[in-house]
């Protein structure tokens, strides 16, 4: 059996509030991830969805339990190797696109690279495929400010996809955008991870977007149930 790119076991997220109880943003979570796979998350505002995205990026640790990444525990790295995993093997994608909006629709997508201190050779001709991709290759000098927000959104997509990541999270990527751009952003996310056979973990309030997913899980209060 092929291992799974993620697992999740009796994974807890616990807050410390002000007047010294509990929170707990994640309860008792246990999940595989299958390698190259397409897994929606579902659930209300609040019910830990966000939180459960941190923890798989390795952004947050788990209070109780453990999260492994091919077999290895995230909580078993250093901050630098954490980080250094998350720069290698793993790609955000935001609801609100978090683009820099003094640099160009190219120096986006690049930053990644950017931050890693890539050769321009290694990165350049990435760059313009996957603009090419997404249909925005002629506009990759513009400034980014002047895209649309689906335009926005097809950016931090290429942005995200850059280096190649194995894990691909996404946090409700089309909650920003009207109907019709959302399903258009979402089939070309879905189509970029399978052409290049990445796993993609996305949280998102739609119905017929999670249906999408090869399976769908549902967080409620904390804890995760299949849907």
């Amino acid at each position: 059996m092929e291992q799974p790119i993620l697992t999740f076991s009796g994974v807890w997220k616990s807050y410390t509030q002000s007047a010294g109880s509990s929170l707990h943003a994640v309860r008792g979570v246990s999940i595989d991830v299958p390698d190259a796979s397409r897994v929606a998350i579902t659930g209300r505002s609040g019910s830990g969805k966000s939180t459960l995205l941190h923890l798989a990026a390795g952004i947050d640790e788990p209070s109780r339990g453990s999260i492994e990444f091919l077999g290895r525990e995230l909580s078993a790295m250093t901050d630098q190797e954490r980080t250094l995993h998350r720069r290698d093997n793993v790609g955000l994608v935001f609801q609100f696109f978090h683009l820099l909006p003094h640099l160009s629709v190219r120096d986006n997508v690049a930053l990644p690279a950017l931050i890693a201190g890539d050769r321009r050779s290694e990165y350049a001709d990435r760059v313009v495929e996957l603009l090419g991709r997404v249909g925005l290759r002629d506009r990759a000098d513009e400034n980014v400010q002047r895209l649309s927000g689906g335009e926005m959104q097809r950016v931090a997509i290429c942005r995200a996809l850059l280096r190649r990541p194995r894990l691909l999270l996404a946090d409700e990527p089309t909650g920003n955008l009207d109907d019709e751009n959302g399903r258009r952003v979402m089939d070309l996310l879905l189509a970029m991870v399978e052409e290049q056979q990445s796993t993609l973990l996305y949280v998102t309030h739609s119905r017929d977007l999670a249906r999408l997913a090869d399976q769908t899980w549902r967080m409620h209060s904390g804890v995760l149930d299949a849907a």
